[in-house]
């Protein structure tokens, strides 16, 4: 078992660091999870937004790389996120 600072070592800041989102095919779905993000990353880049439909049209799943710079930024990013009402799952 490891400790919370170890955990935290594991990765190394500043990071261009993925977060994989996964919410109900919504019109203002994107908007709302950038949204979401830019509270903790003001500095998102959008050319590293992906962005794909399920083959049902469903589900939309997102791919959001951001420069981090903490693990306690990116703790308050998955919160935002994961407390979201049209979010699945965030991993």
């Amino acid at each position: 078992i490891m400790s919370d600072n170890e955990q935290k070592s594991l990765v190394k800041f500043p990071s261009l660091f993925p977060i994989k989102i996964m919410g109900e095919q919504h019109p203002e779905f994107r908007e709302a999870i950038l949204v979401a993000v830019r509270v903790h990353a003001p500095d998102l880049d959008e050319t590293l937004v992906v962005e794909r439909v399920s083959s049902k049209g469903n589900y939309t799943g997102f791919t959001i790389t951001v420069n981090a710079q903490s693990q306690e930024q990116l703790d308050n990013i998955y919160r935002a996120l994961t407390s979201h009402p049209r979010v699945k799952v965030v991993f």
